[in-house]
């Protein structure tokens, strides 16, 4: 005897989130992107935050080698103070940089918040691209390019079939943390987060300053490699036997400079050009006029000396949601969607609507082929093979 199936039990926890009012939650608990949210939404990263405590571990890793073991020499060598005074100056810029780190990692990039349903064609006073026009035979869909006038040159703008809205201008969606973010410049793996308007100068300083310590650690152990050959009177290879330390870390920063030292040359060459990383990519400029290029000096008044926007998201704001979509969310994300149910059983009717017309035909063919054989009429190759 058929039976409607039994819903789903759901956990405690879950039973919670639906007993709740839909006013308790907040915007972080129902965000549909990608991102991991820590301290009830005040800090909000990307999904790969874990290669943040990777990044950590490159960059803490050889200072502490250089104050537990170089330092050391470096006090006897020079008088106290001054010796002292070189492993504070370490160990506080490379607070320094993992503060830089974490205040890119940890905000908001310039996430642009998505609409809950399409914009009109004509909602704002942006031109229709003409490539559009020409390709549409009369059906009213959403054009998936604008023409906006940017310092005096019309630059096309995409829409966002994801976020539902018209990408601003140098705005990109990331794949990665599924969010249109402002002033796109990449997904950075070593930081887990988006650069976007709101923290690129906090990246450039945070790859700058690497450079920084990385030369100071390296310019150091020099020091106490050329010591150790002047006062025992020895060679290079001798000097680096009587402190391996200085040798592998001259080695690993000098290969690391070359890394985060050219990085900080090619985004120093884009903040005077007044470019992001994808517009240099994906543009070339070079090529032709930069409609953003306001001049190297404004340029960088641009990145480093303007007031940075408050974001567009209040994430610990709380938000109206029905129960029926709690309901939805305690489920799962493969049974929240009430679309593809609708679709799975019409799709299920139609299946059984075809297997009933395959079946009366097949028994009409039955049938033909029983009368034959009262007839004594058997047709050629015509073997039905019925298994259970």
């Amino acid at each position: 005897m058929y039976s409607t199936p039994k819903p789903p039990k759901l956990s405690d926890s879950n039973r919670r989130i639906f007993d709740n009012n839909a006013s308790t939650l907040r915007l972080y608990q129902v965000w549909k992107g990608s991102n991991k949210f820590c301290f009830g939404g005040r800090l909000i990263f990307g999904p790969d935050v874990r290669s943040i405590f990777l990044t950590l571990i490159l960059i803490l890793t050889p200072v502490i080698l250089f104050c537990g073991f170089v330092s050391q020499s470096l006090i006897k060598q020079f008088n106290h103070d001054l010796g002292n005074l070189i492993v504070a100056i370490c160990a506080l810029f490379t607070l320094y940089v993992v503060f830089l780190l974490f205040l890119t990692s940890g905000r908001d990039p310039g996430i642009i918040p998505r609409n809950s349903h399409p914009p009109e064609i004509d909602e704002d006073g942006s031109t229709i691209s003409t490539d559009w026009l020409g390709s549409q035979n009369g059906g009213h869909t959403i054009p998936p390019t604008r023409d906006v006038i940017v310092n005096g040159m019309i630059v096309k703008v995409k829409y966002c079939q994801t976020c539902m809205l018209y990408r601003p201008p140098r705005c990109s969606h990331c794949s990665i943390c599924n969010n249109c973010v402002e002033r796109f410049d990449h997904h950075c793996p070593w930081v887990g987060q988006c650069i976007g308007k709101r923290n690129y100068r906090f990246f450039f300083m945070f790859v700058s300053s690497t450079t920084m310590l990385c030369i100071y650690v390296f310019c150091f152990c020099w020091v106490n490699i050329c010591n150790i050959m002047h006062k025992q009177r020895t060679s290079l290879w001798k000097a680096l036997m009587k402190s391996p330390v200085s040798g592998i870390l001259i080695l690993y920063t000098f290969v690391t400079v070359w890394f985060v030292g050219g990085l900080t040359a090619f985004h120093l060459y884009l903040i005077i050009t007044n470019q992001t990383t994808y517009e240099n990519f994906r543009y070339r400029y070079h090529r032709k006029m930069n409609p953003y290029n306001r001049g190297c000096l404004r340029n960088i008044v641009e990145i480093f000396f303007s007031k940075i926007p408050s974001s567009k998201n209040n994430f610990r704001a709380k938000v109206k949601v029905d129960s029926s979509a709690i309901f939805a969310m305690s489920l799962g994300p493969s049974r929240s969607p009430e679309v593809p149910k609708r679709t799975s059983n019409v799709d299920m009717g139609k299946r059984q609507a075809v297997a009933a017309e395959d079946f009366e035909d097949i028994q009409s063919q039955l049938d033909s082929v029983g009368g034959l054989q009262r007839c004594r009429t058997q047709p050629r190759h015509a073997s039905w093979d019925l298994k259970e």
